[in-house]
């Protein structure tokens, strides 16, 4: 009987201790994400019920998650959940692939139908002035079919969109818009910046100012430049250029109403960014207090894009509490544009350990010292003086704190510096400056600053970084089979590099920038050709070949990839006589 007995107080303290140890991992994550939330629409909610059910019951084969949330409705969505609700559902809860396709067919409108094709009030086959350095016959041929695209790619929203904005997730602009192609069928913030540049290089003056015209009327409206003009994207943003836009317009144009109505938005969108959660106050070893940026989207639940695709990520993870901040983390990512890299993971194989708004990043507040800069000298030109002072101001603040939690020394580089928990005093004012928690790894957007202000010389530790490869640089140097790491490269921060690099003025600088421009053009030219198509990515290792990874199939089409070119051509030239192909 005692041995029984003792059998049996054993079982029970073995469960106890069970169900303790799971109670311990259930809380183990202490809720950080206190974050705001902008609420999604109805019609959004719907649509990912609808993605859902797709997913389920198509499945994962060629899935788009983004098709089903560009949907629009024929009916009124109050029928269409009606309807949704009578399909007949099998124990697992999908449908048979019949009778969604013959909900699809009655409720719903196809995703490209609430935008029209739209022929660019400004466009000419030959525009006067076009890349005059540019002399080799096959590149001025090639740039004007790059050129050409942006008949393709110009859009107008549709009526029925401005009639019944209920009824659509795409945003009812006024003005004509520039999208990047493929499933990207709306326009988006950053991209609109290189694609500006494509326009103004190919002399499409009132298309450009259309583009900025739609991304004010998003300021007015919602307070900041949506990440894209859908009712899904009004929780985040993407890296602020639209002063950028404004400059580039305006110093090829002259035209000082455009800068007149553009100036007050643009003090808007700046106090969102140094505002609230976006702010960061670090304290440095000298005792200094810095105030710098990082991402931070007003999210956390998967992003309605990629909901199937983000609850699958999640699923790795034991609890609702960790799966919440990782939906602010993904959603943050895609803020940066850099959606996703290693650059954000605490381990560079698991997307799970996202981690960006722990993150103050050298590009974004590089973005942020420029808007500064610019709207210094904008407010200049139109008299408002003190406005300028201001921004001169904030700009000179913002060079030391960047210099002081930033840039690296040893290295040669700004990196970014990551807020580790526990190094935060007791009032959560700010955090205390550690160099350990700069991250070392090379990145392109180490090297961004130099676009912006000559503030160092990063030419030896550029090339010494294994960043520039033959057919461009590379993002990281870390294959993870993300999108914005090795061997992917992007048109931006070719740009960026480039021109920080021409600007800085030496011949050393000079010839460098128009080394990776060449190798960029040539790898773009060499893909045009074998494929009919411009890429949204390009492989750096591989001269002539376009990028991969990340969650889904590469893009074709492609706004800042067109952009870039023209910009480049513009900028260097092509000679006669230099080789064209890889």
């Amino acid at each position: 009987m005692g041995s029984h007995h003792s059998s049996l107080f054993i079982i029970i303290i073995i469960l106890l201790f069970s169900s303790l140890l799971v109670s311990m991992t259930a809380s183990s994550c202490v809720p950080t994400d206190a974050g705001p939330v902008v609420k999604t629409t109805p019609l959004v909610s719907f649509l990912e019920r609808l993605q859902e059910l797709a997913f389920q019951t198509y499945g994962p084969k060629n899935f788009d998650p983004k098709l089903y949330v560009d949907m629009s409705l024929k009916q009124s969505l109050e029928k269409t959940e009606e309807g949704f609700r009578s399909l007949v559902k099998s124990g697992n809860g999908s449908v048979s692939v019949a009778d969604l396709d013959g909900f699809v067919k009655e409720y719903m409108e196809g995703a490209d139908e609430d935008l029209v094709y739209s022929e660019p009030v400004d466009f000419v086959d030959v525009p006067d002035g076009f890349l005059p350095g540019v002399l080799n016959a096959e590149i001025r041929d090639w740039a004007l079919e790059v050129h050409s695209l942006w008949k393709n790619l110009t859009r107008k929203v549709s009526e029925r969109v401005l009639e019944k904005p209920d009824f659509h997730t795409l945003l009812p602009l006024k003005e004509a818009v520039i999208v990047p192609g493929s499933r990207f069928r709306e326009v988006y913030y950053w991209d609109s910046y290189w694609v500006i540049r494509g326009l103004l290089a190919s002399k499409m003056y009132e298309t450009a100012k259309g583009i900025v015209a739609n991304l004010i009327s998003l300021i007015n409206q919602y307070g900041y430049v949506l990440n894209g003009a859908r009712a899904y994207y009004t929780n985040r943003s993407q890296p602020p250029l639209l002063t950028s836009m404004v400059f580039d317009i305006y110093n090829r144009t002259g035209d000082i109403q455009f800068l007149r109505n553009s100036l007050p938005p643009l003090l808007t969108e700046y106090e969102f960014w140094n505002s609230g959660i976006h702010r960061v106050t670090i304290k440095d070893s000298k005792g200094e207090i810095h105030n710098l940026n990082r991402y931070y989207a007003q999210w956390n639940t998967p992003r309605p894009e990629s909901s199937t695709i983000d609850k699958e990520t999640a699923s790795k993870l034991p609890n609702d509490c960790e799966k919440t901040q990782l939906y602010r983390e993904l959603a943050s990512a895609a803020e940066s544009g850099w959606d996703f890299s290693t650059r954000w993971m605490r381990n560079g194989s698991d997307l799970t350990t996202l981690w960006i708004t722990s993150i103050v990043p050298v590009d974004l507040n590089a973005f942020i010292l420029k808007m500064e800069l610019d709207i210094a000298f904008l407010a200049n030109v139109i008299g408002e003086k003190s406005t300028a002072e201001r921004f001169r101001e904030a700009s000179l603040t913002r060079q030391k704190a960047m210099n002081s939690i930033l840039w690296n020394k040893e290295m040669g580089q700004w990196l970014d510096y990551w807020l580790t928990k526990g190094n935060t005093p007791k009032d959560g004012d700010f955090y205390n400056w550690e160099a350990s928690n700069q991250n070392k790894q090379p990145f392109a957007s180490n090297f961004i600053p130099l676009w912006i202000s000559l503030f160092h010389s990063v030419m030896e530790s550029f090339q010494a970084s294994g960043l520039l490869q033959p057919a461009g640089i590379a993002t990281s140097l870390t294959n993870s089979g993300q999108q914005w790491d090795f061997p992917n490269g992007w048109a931006p921060l070719q740009q960026m590099i480039a021109e920080g690099l021409a600007n800085y003025g030496t011949e050393e600088s000079k010839s460098l920038a128009q080394e990776i421009s060449s190798r960029w053009i040539r790898t773009n030219y060499v893909a045009f050709k074998k494929t009919g198509t411009m890429h949204e990515k390009y492989d750096v290792e591989k001269c002539g070949s376009y990028g991969g990874g990340g969650e889904y199939t590469p893009q074709t089409g492609f706004g800042w990839s067109n952009g870039v070119v023209l910009a480049f051509l513009e900028q260097f030239g092509w000679p006669k006589d230099m080789k064209v192909d890889c």
